[in-house]
């Protein structure tokens, strides 16, 4: 019995500082977020005002943040189908054929991973630029008399898919690292076996690689959600700064332009809590919808 006392003073000792810290730094502002939705307040004033739930009902009939919600939940879909498809491309490949030079292609692939955002942005505009970049130079190459530079920044149609592009180059090589680590774990002798029941490339890659990363998968899916939120943030802050007119603002861009620029921290923290509310919500719908019974070897 006393043995068993220690033992548990001893987790709860080994806990203890890891629970503090959490909830220090992650319990209480996520809750402090919540009481500060229902102030009206500046953020640097000591004038706070309890409104109650109505930071929320003008948030519903704001239509700048409607459309930044739809960029956001936009850039997610497009964003983690694009990547998750390359993602898994790419390391099929370099784990499943014989290629020269497999670990410089890792290599070349991770290294968009490790530059800063802020650097990833500023080589896409440069790429994006109407006047000199890469893309309208090749463009106008078929075309010179007749071409017409495209605006991939300024044109409201498509300046969402614009960041998207920069998004999907920066996370591909992190993914398709984590992908090949578990396809690098699968028995290479049920690959064998199914090369003897005539099983083509594409037949072994659904029946045999797909199900055994799955799992992983799932994981990388929820990262996938969380990081586009927190991402999309920085690429529209750089890029764009939520232009032109609003059209590639995002959720976060435009807490932050609420909650510092307009002086409504209030109503700031009502979108922050939203955010984390639609976030939590997305991470358990796509962890019911993906989840099916482990598959072992």
């Amino acid at each position: 019995m006393r043995k068993s006392k220690q033992r548990s003073r001893f987790i709860a000792l080994c806990i203890a500082p890891s629970l503090i810290l959490f909830s220090t730094f992650m319990l209480l502002p996520t809750l402090n977020i919540f009481w500060m939705s229902l102030l009206k307040w500046g953020g640097l004033s000591a004038n706070k005002k309890f409104v109650g739930l109505n930071n929320f009902k003008i948030l519903l009939q704001d239509m700048k943040f409607i459309r930044a919600l739809q960029n956001t939940l936009f850039l997610i879909v497009i964003v983690t189908i694009v990547t998750l498809a390359l993602a898994i491309l790419f390391a099929a490949i370099l784990v499943r054929e014989k290629i020269k030079g497999q670990n410089l292609f890792r290599v070349i692939f991770y290294i968009p991973n490790i530059l800063s955002v802020v650097v990833i942005s500023a080589i896409f505009s440069a790429v994006y630029d109407p006047d000199g970049g890469l893309i309208n130079s090749i463009l106008s190459l078929f075309q010179p008399a007749t071409w017409k530079t495209i605006k991939f920044l300024g044109d409201q149609s498509i300046v969402v898919y614009s960041i998207a592009g920069a998004m999907i180059w920066q996370a591909i090589g992190y993914y398709m690292v984590m992908y090949m680590a578990s396809m690098s774990s699968i028995s290479i002798h049920l690959y064998e076996a199914a090369d003897l029941e005539g099983a083509s490339k594409i037949k072994q890659f659904f029946s045999i690689t797909l199900p055994l990363i799955w799992t992983n998968i799932r994981t990388t899916l929820t990262f996938f959600i969380i990081s586009t939120i927190n991402l999309s943030f920085l690429f529209v802050k750089v890029m764009t700064s939520g232009g032109p007119d609003g059209a590639s603002e995002t959720v976060l861009s435009y807490l932050y332009k609420q909650a510092y620029d307009n002086a409504s921290y209030g109503y700031g923290m009502a979108i922050g809590a939203t955010i984390f509310i639609i976030s939590f919500f997305l991470s358990a719908v796509v962890n019911k919808v993906t989840h099916r019974d482990v598959i072992e070897y």
